[in-house]
């Protein structure tokens, strides 16, 4: 089934099976419920999540999750049950398609006193209904821009959208302040062009030369010498690897204190990204030699797609008028759920090659139209 083929068959105020979607499977997060909510929206089946995040010390939804939920209802003006903080059961029945339009949603306000819960997971629900919609959006997301276990504003910029355009989603992200973990208090705003009528299928296969390596060493409300030396030891570790990076050293003003770095490695035919953040007792040496080890740990495997593109990339994949396929640096417990959940709604061909925690390839059939490789990658 195609984008296409899914979207225009969207059963919005008729009735339509409900979808039950087990929280707990696998990786047993926060994307289970994310990437059901973007298949609702798309497919306009109404969805049940229950079990939702039982395996975490703090289960059912966080602040970030909520907003997630509410956020997805708000496109479509669905009937929502379950949308409280600690929730392990939601329902969330679509009325109507996603309307394009100006929206502004804020994770701060689904918590009591404030929270840093990453506003790049709540762009992750909306980002594909948005893409679909009949117009042009832009979405405002108040919140944590950078904060651990989730996408960064600078990875979403640099690596996920860009490879999204490749297959036909048209949007721009713009970081208006960064909000560290765990005071957040950041700011995006995202552009999404819309009227998308199906995406486009990707090759990542063969990632060709490495043409530059980039990175950005930053910190909110707390000493120059600290981005500063994170800069230093990650020119020095990549150089000693036989990458010559420019990572530069920016401190900026927020809400609270943070640190992190962010290094890009841009191959001929596609970008990664990886990131370490700051902590009290933790040198700043030590934050930059995690993000370059993670970098050099992917790059020896010769892979394309890092580990954490790889499952951001399936529901997409799945989307796509064609086949695609991809190899990833690490098949992850992330990316086999994720392809669990899309098989709940989809009915797709997706073969896994490979172990988890090996490098391996995902390949997604269209079995309405002929294999061919698309062009690039």
């Amino acid at each position: 089934m195609t984008a296409a083929s899914v979207v225009s068959s969207h059963p919005h105020n008729r009735s339509s099976s409900l979808v039950v979607i087990d929280g707990s499977h696998g990786e047993g997060g926060g994307q289970i419920l994310r990437t059901s909510l973007t298949l609702s929206l798309l497919t306009g089946h109404p969805v049940r999540v229950e079990n939702i995040r039982a395996g975490r010390s703090r289960p059912g939804l966080r602040p970030q999750h909520l907003t997630a939920v509410r956020a997805a209802a708000a496109l479509c003006r669905a009937e929502l049950e379950g949308d409280e903080l600690s929730s392990q059961v939601i329902i969330l029945r679509p009325r109507e398609p996603v309307r394009p339009g100006e929206y502004a949603f804020d994770v701060m306000e689904a918590a009591e006193g404030g929270s840093a819960g990453s506003v790049g997971l709540v762009l992750q629900t909306t980002l594909l209904p948005l893409a679909f919609a009949e117009g042009p959006s832009n979405v405002t997301l108040h919140g944590g821009t950078h904060v651990a276990w989730a996408p960064s504003a600078p990875y979403l910029k640099h690596v996920f959208l860009p490879t999204m355009a490749r297959m036909g989603v048209q949007a721009e992200i713009d970081l208006e302040q960064w909000g560290f973990y765990p005071v957040g208090g950041g700011t995006v705003h995202v552009g999404v062009s819309g009227s998308v009528e199906g995406l486009e299928p990707i090759w990542l296969v063969e990632r060709g030369d490495v043409r530059w390596v980039w990175g950005i060493a930053a910190v909110t409300n707390l000493p120059s010498h600290i981005p500063q030396r994170m800069a230093n030891r990650a020119r020095n570790v990549l150089s000693g690897a036989g990458f010559d990076a420019h990572v530069e050293a920016q401190r900026l003003r927020g809400q609270g204190p943070g640190a992190g770095i962010f290094l890009f490695v841009a191959y001929e035919n596609v970008v990664a990204g990886f990131t370490s953040y700051g902590r009290r007792g933790l040198p700043a040496e030590r934050v930059a030699e995690k993000a370059c080890e993670d970098l050099m740990r992917h790059h020896r495997t010769e892979a394309p797609v890092d580990a954490h593109l790889a499952d951001q990339l399936v529901l997409p994949m799945a989307l796509a008028e064609g086949e695609s396929r991809m190899v990833t640096s690490e098949i992850t417990q992330h990316l086999l759920t994720n392809i669990w959940v899309v098989r709940q709604f989809l009915h797709c061909r997706l073969r896994l090659e490979g172990q988890q925690g090996e490098p391996g390839t995902l390949v997604v059939e269209d079995e309405s139209r002929p294999h061919a490789a698309p062009r690039g990658g």
